[in-house]
């Protein structure tokens, strides 16, 4: 992978210090970059016996549920540091990524299997608007962070813990598979006007010469806070 040199807009050097929110992409920026090929997609070896699992049609997110009366209120921003979803045994640190130097999303770095991307460039989990979370499908070693994805359900739950000490729980109402070169950005990274969460890795098919031709996306919604 190409070393990430941010744009000016996306300039997250100073994360570290994290007590104030960054400069946002509105979602036709975020869409437009993320169109091109998530950088993951560059990095999968697809090497092995069986693929990583692709979501069922059934799996397809309509739209956005209500919100209703019980939905938590917005969280106030805090940096995310830590991912779980019980459903696939996950349970990964979370580390900022901004965009590479080619204007990619850029990926957590591929030796660490174990280890998701917060995309600073979009809310944090839980403030209102949609946040983004992505993480490698495998490595030259083996399945990474984010191999079983597209085997998630309806209702299953991602769990993100912030800075802040709240986790941050969503609930999922689609899994689906796009390709890369009829990517939805408006439907994947739109602002619903409630608290959304996106987990993004590469899936459908793979060529040793393009690497993975789509990206497997979980769409969820906060529903409470820990």
């Amino acid at each position: 992978m190409p070393s990430s040199h941010p744009a000016d807009e996306f300039d997250f050097q100073d994360l570290q210090e994290e007590e104030k929110p960054k400069k946002r992409a509105p979602w036709g920026v975020m869409a437009l970059v993320l169109l091109t090929g998530l950088a993951l997609i560059r990095n999968g070896s697809g090497e092995f016996d069986v693929g990583p699992p692709q979501p069922a049609s059934a799996a397809a997110a309509d739209r956005a549920p209500d919100a209703g009366r019980g939905a938590p209120a917005p969280l106030a921003f805090s940096p995310a540091e830590r991912v779980r979803i019980k459903g696939i045994q996950v349970d990964a640190p979370i580390m900022p990524v901004g965009l590479d130097a080619e204007g990619w999303v850029d990926a957590p770095p591929p030796e660490d299997p174990n280890l998701a991307g917060w995309f600073t460039g979009a809310v944090s989990p839980g403030e209102k608007g949609t946040a983004v979370v992505v993480g490698h499908v495998d490595n030259q070693q083996g399945p990474a962070v984010f191999y079983g994805l597209g085997s998630l359900k309806k209702g299953n739950h991602v769990e993100v813990r912030r800075k802040d000490k709240k986790t941050a729980i969503f609930e999922i109402y689609g899994i689906e598979v796009f390709e890369k070169e009829n990517f939805p950005g408006k439907r994947v990274y739109g602002n619903s006007g409630t608290p959304e969460l996106r987990v993004i890795t590469c899936g459908g098919g793979f060529s040793k010469q393009s690497g993975y031709d789509g990206n497997v996306v979980v769409f969820a919604r906060l529903v409470a806070v820990r």
